[in-house]
């Protein structure tokens, strides 16, 4: 033992109900205030300590000396693991040991201790013999246990009868003091005998519980048939009208829940009916179930008036204050439509459809506006949905036939007027089994919904009073019909300011509440926070930053418990490198010099807004267009006008120009990413007229717009999300449709005041403002010979 090099002087560890053998390592779970304690007590020690067990009877309270066995063991901690809800420690069980003192410490004791070794009083002829007996018993007791052959085999590969017990002396079942009894035997022989004992009535007891279980098994198997056939002799006689009285009280109780149901006169009519032929089946008839099924939702759904809240509008501003950062607009149309709402008395009017990227809010939303209204909160998904009957529900002649998920969140709601959130309405999809798009219209009709008409429950029922909120990530994706149906709000990206609010504001509490810290244990810098946001995350919500800050939680978690680091825990700007790894996001930047052909262009992506530097080259050739970087059908077409308008506005006074012998070369960078869409038209025309004219294009300028072949420039969306994408990279000056002025007011004051905006309506008002060409629109075919001098082709 001195090759251990332990302190002589180490803490007392209380491990209550449980003696531990040494040879044996062990696991134990430990609440997370005493966790805390022991696991800073035992560092101190190099994670060694003495364990004791308290005797029984101990209510639990302050104890003393008196209270624990003197014969003990030495153990250590091999590994430590971090619960939810407290502590896992291995434990390696050394030695035996003896109390020689009890020494008062400043929160508990330290233990003055001796080793106890075996008085090994058994031969080698003995301990083999022995060893054989307990191998012996050990192989006819796991004959009563299925998958006992491992262990078996482990045992008979031993040859050591100290390394025997314990192993097996964890499985034995002893109460608490003979097993610390167990521990105090000093004498091999006597430890040895003892245990063959134990082993010998662990055996005999085996036996009995299986000859009591086999006498049970045949008594319960006589009540059963005897039950089976008291079954069938009822239902003989209920088949012969032979039993005493003429109502079951099952029947009895469905007319009671009928009557009390509150049910419209035309659907307690078909109750009535569906009861009487309940009462004329059979006990065992299959259709009898059917009927008792949808008597049991007609019962259970709600018939009856609506407990109306009265609408707190100042409530409702504010707790949508508090739980959404940002979102002005939407949370004003919210406000709007809780506002008619409570002029109308609670009657629902139009329904709303929730429209933007994902982890934007759009489901937590429908949550406030619940909260608000005081009302029941149903969310159905229907992502992937495909079939019809998810929606209107199976007919009742199918075998396992359901109502639509529509009446069953409304039976879970249990009131007629929740809030009803339909998850994902953007990706129904049709198939064979019909069109769920097509279901929701009557659903989602507020003029024909007090009549909706479910396959299952076959009878009209009112949902006018239900509030519908439906969410999706795109209107293109839904058909026109049901889109008419709903008044749209779109919800767009959040600006990096609104993150940074949003996650110091909401994510950072609730991601050190999900593992177990506080703000006395851990914080994040304003710089980290904001690092997190910029390069670590590429989403138009926040459910990166989200699962981003947990990576951070669960380091410093893993820090705190094991103590390597000071209280509070700052995370700094410098230290995400080492926690989270590489940036994993990366925005394009600027350059101060363009050569002519070279522009920059604005996208949208569903993860925000992005930069596109659009590039042109021209070469001896056949007249061809060459287009690269996955361009869509959309984008080609733009690329094709805007040549088409080159050639028409420009290139009749640059003579030397021969389009017909140069081939005109447009590539779109990031080769991999798929691009589409119209708004880059100008941006496209802008490249072509910068490189057959030779002049540059400033690189502080970014342009988006459509345009079409009579050279308008026409209105195009994303405008706040590429604009705060131009912002990001430097750009100073920024080209937009004179149709989109109205949506620079949506786009935050800090990055207006940044930019210089500037509106165009014609092509050559683009050219203008890029390569400094005037053309007279009153005739488009004039321009100064001049402009031309600069070419270089």
């Amino acid at each position: 033992m001195k090759e251990l090099n332990v302190k002589r002087e180490l803490s007392l560890v209380v491990i209550p109900n449980t003696v531990l053998l040494p040879g044996k390592s062990t696991t134990i779970k430990i609440s997370k205030e005493i966790g805390n304690q022991f696991y800073k007590r035992i560092v101190q020690d190099d994670f060694y300590g003495v364990a004791l067990a308290l005797k029984e009877g101990h209510d639990g309270s302050l104890y003393g000396e008196d209270d624990f066995y003197h014969v003990g063991t030495l153990i250590k901690i091999d590994d430590t693991k971090v619960l939810s809800d407290g502590y896992e420690f291995v434990i390696d069980v050394i030695e035996r040991v003896e109390v020689k003192a009890f020494i008062p410490d400043a929160t508990d004791y330290k233990i003055s201790y001796d080793f106890i070794s075996d008085i090994i009083d058994l031969d080698k002829g003995n301990q083999k013999e022995m060893i054989n007996y307990i191998k012996t018993l050990v192989a006819e007791i796991s004959q009563n246990f299925r998958g006992s052959e491992t262990y078996v085999e482990y045992i008979n590969k031993l040859d050591d009868i100290t390394d025997i017990i314990s192993y097996l002396f964890p499985f034995m079942n002893l109460s608490f003091e003979d097993r610390q009894a167990f521990l105090e035997i000093r004498s091999l022989r006597r430890k040895s005998l003892r245990f063959l004992d134990i082993l010998i009535e662990q055996k005999e007891s085996i036996k009995f519980q299986m000859e009591i279980a086999t006498k049970f098994n045949e008594k319960v198997n006589k009540n059963y048939r005897e039950n089976m056939l008291r079954q069938q002799l009822k239902s003989i006689q209920e088949e012969l009208d032979e039993t005493e009285g003429t109502t079951s009280k099952k029947k009895k109780d469905y007319k009671e829940l009928i009557e009390a149901a509150g049910m419209p006169e035309d659907v307690k009519e078909v109750a009535l009916d569906e009861l009487n032929k309940l009462e004329r089946q059979g006990a065992n008839s299959s259709e009898g179930n059917v009927i008792e099924n949808y008597l049991d939702l007609l019962t259970d759904l709600p018939w009856g008036e609506s407990k109306v809240k009265d609408v707190d509008i100042e409530a409702s501003r504010k707790l949508l204050d508090t739980q959404h950062y940002g979102l002005e607009k939407v949370k004003n149309r919210i406000i709007q439509h809780l506002t008619v709402m409570k002029l109308k008395q609670n009657k629902q009017g139009s329904i709303l459809l929730l429209v933007g990227p994902p982890g934007t809010g759009k489901t937590s939303l429908g949550k406030s506006i619940a909260e608000a209204l005081g009302r029941k909160y149903v969310r159905i998904s229907l992502g992937g949905v495909r079939d019809e009957a998810e929606i209107r529900g199976h007919r009742r002649t199918y075998i396992g036939a359901l109502p639509g998920r529509i009446i069953q969140g409304i039976k879970r709601a249990g009131e007629k007027n929740p809030v009803f959130i339909l998850d994902e309405i953007d990706k129904l999809m049709t198939s064979g089994n019909g069109d769920p798009a097509s279901a929701l219209l009557e659903v989602l009709d507020s003029e024909q919904n007090n009549t909706f008409s479910d396959h299952y429950l076959d009878v009209p029922y009112d949902l006018s009073e239900v509030f519908f909120i439906a969410t999706a990530n795109s209107l293109g994706d839904i058909p026109g019909p049901l889109r008419d149906r709903m008044e749209v709000i779109d919800i767009s990206s959040y600006t990096s300011y609104e993150k940074f609010h949003i996650a110091k504001e909401h994510l950072v509490t609730s991601v050190f509440e999900e593992n177990g810290l506080n703000n006395d244990q851990l914080q994040i810098e304003d710089e980290a926070l904001k690092t997190i946001i910029e390069k670590y995350t590429r989403e138009a919500g926040v459910r990166g930053v989200k699962r981003q800050l947990a990576t951070v939680a669960r380091v410093a978690a893993e820090k705190i418990v094991l103590a390597q680091v000071d209280l509070p825990y700052v995370i700094k700007d410098n230290m995400l490198l080492d926690i989270l790894g590489q940036e994993l996001a990366s925005h394009d930047k600027v350059g101060k010099n363009n050569a002519p052909g070279v522009v920059t262009g604005l996208a949208w992506t569903p993860v925000g807004g992005e930069i596109l530097f659009i590039e042109g080259a021209l070469m001896p050739g056949t007249g061809q267009l060459i287009l690269t970087g996955q361009l869509g059908d959309v984008m080609k077409e733009s690329a094709k006008i805007a040549q088409s308008l080159i050639r028409s506005r420009l290139a009749l006074n640059l003579k030397y120009i021969e389009f017909n012998k140069n081939d005109l070369h447009i590539h779109v960078p990031a080769g991999a990413i798929p691009k589409d869409g119209p708004s880059a038209g100008v941006s496209l025309f802008t490249t072509i007229a910068s490189l057959v004219t030779g002049r540059k294009v400033d690189p502080k300028m970014a342009m988006t717009g459509e345009i079409s072949l009579r050279g308008a420039v026409l209105p195009v969306g994303g405008i706040k999300e590429k604009v705060l994408a131009a912002h990001r990279s430097g750009i100073k000056r920024v080209i937009l449709p004179k149709d989109n002025e109205k949506d620079i007011l949506d786009i935050p004051k800090d990055v207006r005041n940044d930019l210089q905006f500037i509106l165009v309506e014609t092509i050559e008002d683009v050219l203008k403002e890029t390569i400094g060409i005037k053309l007279p629109k009153a005739d488009v075919l004039e321009m100064v010979t001049s402009t031309a001098s600069g070419a270089n082709v």
